[in-house]
């Protein structure tokens, strides 16, 4: 992967990564200003890239109202899609190249195999048509409970006797096919978390074989947020707590490309007055929302809002 100043002696780089598919909630707001103050004690730099990945649910009026919420809330960063910066662009809709760059040597490495499985396939396979149908294999937000992959396309040449393998026009080029990173089975996946302690994950049994890039022509968000974070020399990611098992699945892609990774900061998740797990499409908690109501920057900050967990 292209780089222009060594990873390990760029200082402190943290990032803001919001996706515009819908209005800031506090949980966000409580994750960002995380990110904020961690950049800011450490001396370092914030960097702003919007995860615009996702053609159908991307809208600038929700980009706009993302920069604005921060700002508001008192978050400031150096690098972005509104300042510049030496490793942009920083939309992920402008960096498909580089994405298709970082596919072509996990593909070239072998850590690749093409899956041809529908969301119709996969339900099938694995006999729980309720949650497979929640889970789409062409997602591109994180995949927080992706269910286990059957291993129907697995096979070491990309053949069954149901499904033929991919043409060589297909090796060559990504797109018409899933692609799948083939994780090592019954691999331990361990790290330590800035605020969580200790996490331990087991490839193959706590996640399986993932998505990294979509057959509509679009990679996925695990290998989006690699090789970005990369690219422009992250040296910390501060995240949701929900992140945790992604995080598990990035590593093996930063071991498979032979970089270093960066360290991890996961914030405790933030729940509603009923437990559950804040949503975009809860827009009474949105923080465009409470600042109408007025709500201040404290009051959205302030533990006694939602709970966490």
């Amino acid at each position: 992967m292209a780089s222009t100043i060594p990873f390990e002696s760029s200082g402190y780089r943290g990032r803001l990564a919001p996706s515009p598919t819908g209005f800031l909630h506090v949980g966000h707001a409580r994750t960002f200003w995380t990110a904020w103050q961690r950049a800011r004690n450490a001396g370092g730099t914030l960097v702003m890239r919007m995860e615009d990945l996702d053609p159908d649910r991307s809208r600038s009026e929700y980009a706009d109202a993302t920069y604005e919420d921060l700002r508001w809330l008192g978050v400031r960063w150096q690098e972005g899609p509104d300042k510049g910066g030496p490793f942009g662009p920083y939309l992920q809709s402008k960096r498909r190249n580089l994405y298709l760059e970082v596919w072509r040597k996990l593909h070239q490495r072998g850590f690749l195999f093409a899956c041809r499985c529908s969301r119709k396939d996969l339900q099938f396979a694995l006999g729980a048509p309720h949650e497979a149908s929640s889970q789409s294999v062409s997602t591109v937000e994180p995949p927080e409970d992706e269910p286990l992959y059957p291993g129907t396309c697995r096979q070491s040449l990309n053949y069954t006797p149901q499904l033929p393998g991919p043409t060589r026009q297909e090796m060559e080029l990504p797109d018409g096919l899933n692609w799948r990173f083939r994780v090592p089975d019954g691999e331990v996946i361990e790290f330590e978390d800035g605020n969580l302690g200790r996490q331990r994950f087991v490839a193959g049994e706590d996640f399986g074989d993932f998505v990294v890039w979509r057959r509509d022509g679009t990679p996925s968000y695990q290998l989006a947020c690699v090789t970005d974070d990369s690219m422009m020399h992250i040296t910390e990611v501060v995240r949701g707590a929900d992140l945790l098992k992604s995080t598990a699945r990035q590593i093996l892609l930063y071991r498979a490309l032979g970089i270093p990774t960066p360290k991890w900061f996961h914030c405790r998740i933030v729940l509603d007055q009923y437990g559950r797990r804040l949503a975009k499409r809860n827009a009474a908690l949105s923080l465009g929302a409470l600042r109408q109501r007025g709500v201040t920057p404290m009051n959205i900050l302030a533990a006694d809002l939602p709970r966490s967990a």
